[in-house]
């Protein structure tokens, strides 16, 4: 028997949604969207589920993953319920769901808990360097040391474990019994949506969707490519070139394309980014500022100004590990890591579905 919460649809509503009761179920939202599907349909279905608080079934769901959020059921709905603002919301209360330490739904939830979390680390980056007395050149190796660690550290303690319960969640509990050789099938989903994020291109074929699709998969690329340049090819101590200049082209590109970003956030140019949550600027604001003080850093070293500038290192390490620590396990970024895991799981169910025909 499901599990009925009748106060989850004042619990979303924390998550960012916002109207959704206005909703009289017309269907006009899963006809216009371009991702949904016979076998799939949304976001009708979770819009239901909400309301009438069939909690363990939206847990259970991979549907508020295989929603990018291009806002068109949110133009054409004509009660104004923004049907796709209550699918991102309810992608954060699953990611609030799947963390295992409980943080995800108090940063979701509470500025003050986000804004105190950032001061702490900032306080700790900063005694860290004032009191320990260390040079320049050991509190940048430390620095490095931290970012290979905090990757290591974070996936294996927090998101592995998360991927797990996510897992669970949607094909253990719900009896999906696959063989083993499904997974090793459905594999190949797994990274090419994790890399290219393909399916949003089957939203409505226009110009901006277009854009979207390529700046997001620039963006995507830059990033994953400037984490392997920083941490393995070590590029604030390398004297290669070529590593060099690639890590400048990395970074540029991050924080120019951020900068776009956070432009259409502003003037809210479609219905994507009428409804921006604190956690949408912590996730845009931090990624530019990570690319735009990597960059300055190495900028400096080859200008050999990094002794007497050495703040801005400060300021670098200070929103890497608030980045490490925060935003990489328990705000937006985690999107992107489920929302791959989401399509690698559906290929396994959909796959398992066609062993048993």
């Amino acid at each position: 028997m499901s599990h009925i919460n009748p106060d989850f649809a004042d619990d979303i509503t924390k998550f960012g949604a916002k109207d959704f009761n206005l909703c009289f179920n017309c269907g006009n939202c899963t006809a216009v969207c371009s991702l949904s599907t016979n076998d799939a349909t949304f976001p009708r279905e979770m819009i239901r589920y909400s309301t009438l608080g069939l909690e363990d079934e939206i847990k259970s769901s991979l549907k508020p993953w295989l929603c990018y959020y291009c806002g068109e059921c949110s133009s054409d709905c004509p009660r104004q319920a923004n049907p796709g603002e209550l699918m991102m919301s309810l992608r954060r209360w699953l990611t609030a769901t799947y963390d295992w330490t409980g943080l995800s739904g108090l940063l979701y939830k509470h500025m003050s808990v986000y804004i105190g979390g950032m001061i702490a680390l900032l306080a700790a980056v900063v005694g860290f360097i004032y009191y320990s007395g260390l040079s320049k050149e050991v509190v940048m190796h430390y620095g490095h040391l931290f970012e290979m660690f905090a990757i290591a550290g974070v996936f294996a303690v927090i998101l592995l474990p998360n991927i797990i319960r996510m897992w669970y969640f949607t094909v253990i509990k719900p009896k999906v019994k696959a063989p083993i050789k499904v997974y090793f099938k459905a594999l190949s989903e797994l990274f090419v949506h994790m890399f290219t994020q393909k399916r949003f291109l089957g939203c409505e074929d226009t110009k901006e969707n277009r854009t979207r699709w390529l700046l997001h998969f620039i963006l995507v690329l830059s990033y994953l490519s400037l984490l392997f340049t920083t941490v393995f090819l070590d590029w604030f101590s390398t004297s290669s070139t070529f590593v060099i200049w690639l890590g400048y082209v990395e970074s540029a590109a991050i924080f120019i394309i951020t900068t776009v970003f956070m432009s259409m956030r502003v003037r809210k140019t479609d219905a994507m980014h009428k409804h921006s949550q604190p956690s949408d600027w912590f996730f845009v604001i931090w990624l530019f500022l990570m690319g735009i003080t990597s960059f300055a850093v190495r900028l400096l070293i080859d200008l050999n100004l990094i002794n007497t500038l050495f703040w801005v290192f400060t300021i670098h390490f200070t929103v890497l590990v608030q980045w490490a620590l925060i935003i990489v396990p328990f705000g937006k970024w985690t999107h992107f890591l489920y929302r791959s895991f989401a399509m690698y799981f559906e290929r396994i169910i959909g796959l398992n579905n066609q062993l048993k025909k």
